[in-house]
């Protein structure tokens, strides 16, 4: 019994021990694989090219003669190794190291657009070649963002048209209304996969519904990169959306998609621009006889965020947990979940992204008779003006000062909300917004920007500037409690242009504060003689 003890304690000490040898053993075992050999394309080797483990941070470039080795990789393990230069195809291979002698053949794409190809619908089962077939995880995110939604959105069509929401009634301002019989360059960014090949002659309304003519998976992943002129850094002028796109349609027989990766095999290849803000210049900054109205992208550029490499996919496409971007059936890895940015491109509809663009803080005090309330809002979170791109977006700022019975204090000073701000005009606050003014009619603020119009306006909050505004109210003369509130409201369209279209486009609360003061009482005391006061 005492053998079979003593047996059993060695037994439970020694084993935790094997263990944790035999762990260290793999450990140190898939350390010391390498994989050698040249990366070639048709006309010999290729130097700088990456070489990589695929779905791994372990990677090598080739050298001089194309010449690589990738080390500290599991000896004895199949794994798969891709290499990627520009110009190419992603070539992979499938090694067990310790190898050498391996040769990866790098395949160019085509340079030159091919109009004859038909786009992949995005709808999973709608095609063999849908996109949703293999990406599901991906097609939900899109299919709800403001891309998905453009080719169909009734509020744009209102304004092309001229119409109201449902579009049966005309009323207010529409494309259609001020330059009957054309179409205007709305497709170059609304319906892009229709307007690459029809820059002034794509009519919205033929393209309205017809996913394969807007913003879908296989129009972007066949964007081979962003014209950008490098005098200025940004887009050239007069070449809105897809005219701004190197678009690469593939020939028959063949095929590609641009994407973030670098070990994704063939037909796909790296494109780094896809992560880069300069891929999103196109549609984000253009101007309407000469006046400039999407500023986003140049915004962007003058910031601070710009030269500390933060780019429009880092807060648009945060990563959202997804571990796989393909179905592993499909061939599909799994992935660090921080590397894989998300579809949902986060925009002027999101409530969590509008909170958090702007922070505000609220002080206030008493001046003998008076209270003044100062209300600083600060650009913390945007790397763009705040609201930017479309001219119809603003801010309201509201000042509301009450007395401990409920009554509003009267203001004194500070300035007001303007005519334009609806229910909220003549109150006090303030609204950030670029007005646009009509050159031929003279009103103001429109937002019909495809006529002449001039910037009369611009009060927008640049990345990491601030607005301080001061406000006074007449104090209770009986002193007592005053409360203050500050709100900062976000809204898509001027209100009367909202209310003739019947837009259903609620305001966004993006912040909030308040606070208490307790007033002395303002005024003197006298108190009857008495004789000894005499």
């Amino acid at each position: 019994m005492k053998h079979n003890r003593l047996r059993a304690l060695l037994g439970a000490f020694l084993l935790p021990v094997v263990v944790v040898i035999l762990l260290l053993s793999s450990v140190l075992a898939e350390e010391t694989g390498t994989v050698s050999g040249v990366i070639i394309d048709d006309n010999g080797p290729v130097s700088g090219a990456t070489v990589r483990m695929r779905a791994t941070e372990n990677m090598t470039n080739s050298g001089a003669g194309g010449a690589f080795t990738l080390s500290s990789l599991p000896d004895g393990q199949k794994i798969e190794i891709t290499a990627w230069d520009d110009g190419y195809y992603v070539a992979t291979t499938y090694v067990t190291p310790t190898v050498s002698g391996i040769t990866l053949t790098l395949r160019p794409y085509h340079t030159e657009d091919h109009p004859a190809y038909e786009w992949a619908s995005p709808i999973a089962g709608s095609s063999p070649g849908a996109c949703g077939n293999c990406h599901p995880m991906i097609m939900p995110q899109w299919e709800n963002n403001a891309h998905g939604e453009a080719i169909d959105n009734g509020r744009f069509f209102s304004l092309y048209n001229g119409t109201d929401l449902s579009g049966e009634v005309q009323v207010g301002a529409g494309y259609q209304n001020d330059f009957p019989g054309t179409a205007g360059t709305c497709a170059n960014c609304h319906a892009p996969a229709a307007g690459v090949d029809g820059y002034l002659t794509t009519n919205m309304n033929d393209a309205r519904g017809s996913l394969t003519a807007g913003i879908h998976c296989d129009y972007c992943h066949k964007v081979g990169g962003a014209l950008i002129n490098p005098a200025t850094g940004s887009v050239y002028d007069n070449t809105p959306g897809a005219q701004s796109q190197m678009v690469l349609r593939p020939p028959e027989g063949d095929n590609i998609f641009f994407g973030p990766f670098d070990d994704i095999h063939d037909p796909d290849t790296y494109l780094p621009q896809i992560a880069q803000s300069q891929f999103c210049a196109p549609c984000h900054q253009f101007s309407f006889w000469g006046t400039p109205i999407y500023e986003s992208y140049e915004e962007w550029l003058a910031s601070p965020y710009a030269d500390a490499g933060v780019t429009c996919q880092d807060c648009h496409m945060l990563p959202n947990g997804d571990t796989h971007f393909a179905l592993p059936e499909v061939g599909g890895l799994e992935h660090p979940p921080e590397k894989i940015p998300s579809h949902l491109q986060l925009g002027a509809a999101d409530v969590d992204l509008l909170q958090n663009t702007v922070t505000m803080t609220l002080s206030t005090r008493q001046i003998g008779s008076l209270v003044e309330s100062t209300v600083t809002i600060a650009n913390t979170g945007a790397g763009h003006d705040v609201p930017t791109d479309f001219p119809g977006r603003h801010m309201i700022l509201l000042v509301t000062a009450t007395d401990e019975y409920g009554q509003i204090v009267k203001r004194v000073a500070g300035p007001t909300v303007p005519a334009w701000g609806g229910p909220q005009a003549g109150r006090p606050g303030t609204a950030y917004a670029k007005l646009l003014r009509d050159v031929a009619s003279g009103e103001m603020p429109v937002i019909s920007y495809w006529k002449q119009a001039l910037i009369a306006g611009d009060n927008r909050i640049p990345a990491f500037g601030e607005d301080v505004s001061t406000y006074t109210f007449a104090a209770p003369p009986e002193g007592g409690e005053v409360q203050i509130e500050a709100e900062l409201i976000f809204r898509r369209v001027f209100y009367d242009l909202a209310e003739e279209k019947e837009w259903d486009r609620p305001d966004i609360m993006m912040e909030e504060e308040s606070a208490t003061l307790i007033l002395e009482p303002s005024f003197d005391i006298f108190l009857p003689m008495t004789a000894n006061d005499a």
